[in-house]
């Protein structure tokens, strides 16, 4: 009697042979820094509840080489995040209309890019006055 075999199909390596599901792991890849990112920020809401000394400690381990670089670094990576999040936003929202007309896929890309950017800039200067 004949020994059936399954087909085992190799999975090693499968998103580096397609440019597209390269930017894709970078971009999924992206979302640790966010994680990351959110639990430094957690931390320091943390230490905020417990006083003054340990708010500061906090504050001076942002300032450290290494928290500088990891933040540039972290910019960077959002920052790709975001634009491929925009990138697709036409092919996943409803049909957007303007005086009956569909709207062009780079409107709205650059639309929500402008938005982030816009909102950005306003964190930003809110965060600098206060």
């Amino acid at each position: 009697m004949a020994q059936v075999r399954t087909y085992v199909r190799p999975m090693a390596g499968w998103w580096r042979r397609n440019p597209y599901f390269v930017r894709y792991m970078i971009r999924e890849g992206s979302s640790v820094f966010l994680a990351v990112y959110a639990f430094i920020l957690l931390a320091g809401l943390f230490r905020l509840t417990q006083g003054q000394a340990a708010w500061d400690a906090w504050r001076a381990a942002l300032a450290s080489p290494v928290s500088l670089v990891f933040h540039w670094f972290a910019l960077l990576v959002v920052s790709y995040h975001a634009y491929t999040w925009w990138k697709v936003a036409p092919k996943t929202a409803p049909d957007l209309r303007w005086r009956n007309r569909p709207l062009p896929e780079p409107v709205i890309t650059f639309g929500g890019l402008a938005a982030t950017i816009g909102a950005s800039v306003l964190i930003y200067i809110l965060v600098r006055w206060l």
